[in-house]
């Protein structure tokens, strides 16, 4: 990344579950990845996660509510989308097509525009193991989300981080996308003055 360039905006999409209380320490590694950072909380996790340390951290105030029709369009604009950790509930409404969430929103509208979405399953077995929860994630798949194993970011022992480092090796393919992209632009730009 060259120096003034935009950094890639990531889409951060945080739903209630135990990874969402340490979700500052995935933000600060992707930050360190060179994306800008968007959270984006499910109603749910707003209540779990330090939202004045995930502001300050980010810059970009944390968003669960949705704007109504007469206010002006805030959040930025994509470069990819990462729900960590998406819960069993999540991933049901998502594929279901329910839009009634701000949270939601950003991922249907993700999956319409084919952006590149990274998704960390989270859920006890006992909410894995319901028929409807494995075909949903087929679902997913087969729409191009990049699916990690579920609970794959969960760390081995108690005394240990999340796997975090499995959400950012996903995310370099589309950073470096994002940045050839936005090279590409300013090349034409710049060859093309005025168009």
């Amino acid at each position: 990344m060259t120096e003034g360039q935009p950094r890639p905006m990531l889409m951060l999409v945080v739903c209630a579950a135990p990874p969402a209380l340490q979700i500052h320490e995935l933000v600060e590694q992707v930050q360190l990845d060179g994306w800008t950072v968007q959270v984006i909380a499910t109603p749910t996790a707003m209540t779990w996660i330090d939202t004045d340390r995930l502001t300050t951290l980010t810059g970009n105030p944390v968003r669960a509510a949705t704007r109504r029709p007469d206010e002006p369009k805030t959040l930025p604009t994509a470069d990819a989308v990462a729900v960590v950790p998406a819960t069993f509930n999540t991933i049901n409404q998502w594929c279901a097509g329910v839009n009634d969430t701000l949270a939601l929103g950003v991922l249907n509208e993700a999956l319409g525009s084919r952006l590149p979405v990274i998704a960390a399953p989270y859920a006890k077995s006992a909410l894995t193991d319901h028929p409807i929860f494995g075909r949903n994630l087929r679902f997913l798949m087969d729409a191009g989300v990049d699916l990690l194993p579920t609970e794959a970011i969960r760390p081995t022992s108690a005394d240990q981080p999340f796997h975090w480092e499995l959400i950012t090796q996903r995310l370099k393919p589309y950073r470096e996308r994002a940045l050839a992209r936005r090279d590409g632009e300013t090349a034409s730009r710049r060859n093309h003055p005025g168009v």
